[in-house]
């Protein structure tokens, strides 16, 4: 069990469960929303109603969770900190994510988005980033960390990231829900290189707000295209220094 003298300053102290039930509570508040409100996964970006009723309500109704969850269980500085780095080096993949995003917004096509999609695309884009890195990383590392090494808790907290798209399936995208789990997997290991990388949580938000924002506003797929390929370099980055870094020192501890 990897935890140390400072778990003892938590609230509640970590348990692999406890991070299981804030994602899992915080996933059946969003897909809740998405069922009520009749949700086309396909369809997200396409209106005003559409953004307000399947990207900002949900995420909003999901934020509550998060908030109350961990703040019950008092894990914000470590799930927002990360006390030891990976090399600066580290962070190239998620930079070159930034610009390809960037990129796609510089030379999308926006002439269906009005001032009020993108409002809702900003408060859905920055709701995304918080909620997800918040429960799929930040949290869920503090929990992961109380039981497994480095390499087990980027593999687990990437894999259940990846897998929270696997409802799309039933939710408007049908068998394509199999190749986003596959493809969210290298992503997540993009954002997990972020956080690690920098020490905070908030690259990892930022970055992945930005992707979500650029994906949705633009109705051009140049950032879809280059999604595999940001992804197969974010798997392949994150193992190779995960399991050096464990060659060379224990796994990272909470504090």
């Amino acid at each position: 069990m990897h935890t140390n003298s400072g778990t003892t300053t938590l609230r509640v102290r970590p348990r692999v469960w406890l991070g299981l039930v804030a994602f899992v509570a915080y996933l059946a508040v969003f897909y809740a929303i998405w069922i009520v409100n009749g949700i086309d996964y396909a369809r997200v970006g396409e209106s005003e109603d559409t953004l307000l009723r399947w990207y900002v309500a949900p995420l909003a109704g999901g934020l509550v969770v998060l908030l109350i969850t961990i703040s019950l269980f008092g894990w914000w500085r470590p799930a927002l900190r990360e006390t030891r780095r990976l090399p600066k080096s580290a962070a190239v993949v998620p930079a070159i994510m930034a610009a390809v995003a960037i990129l796609n917004l510089v030379f999308g096509e926006f002439s269906r988005v009005t001032m009020t999609m993108w409002l809702f695309l900003v408060v859905g884009s920055v709701l995304v980033g918080f909620n997800e890195e918040l429960a799929a990383r930040g949290q869920l590392f503090v929990a992961l960390r109380s039981r497994f090494g480095e390499v087990g808790v980027w593999f687990l907290s990437t894999a259940l990231f990846s897998l929270l798209h696997l409802p799309n399936f039933f939710f408007g995208i049908g068998a394509l829900a199999f190749l986003q789990v596959v493809i969210q997997f290298g992503l997540g290991s993009v954002y997990y290189l972020a956080f690690r990388s920098t020490g905070s949580l908030v690259p990892a938000m930022l970055l992945h707000g930005l992707w979500d924002f650029s994906t949705f506003s633009s109705s051009l797929p140049y950032a879809g295209l280059a999604a595999p390929f940001l992804g197969i370099a974010g798997f392949v980055v994150a193992l190779v220094l995960v399991v050096k870094e464990r060659r060379r020192s224990p796994a990272p501890r909470v504090s």
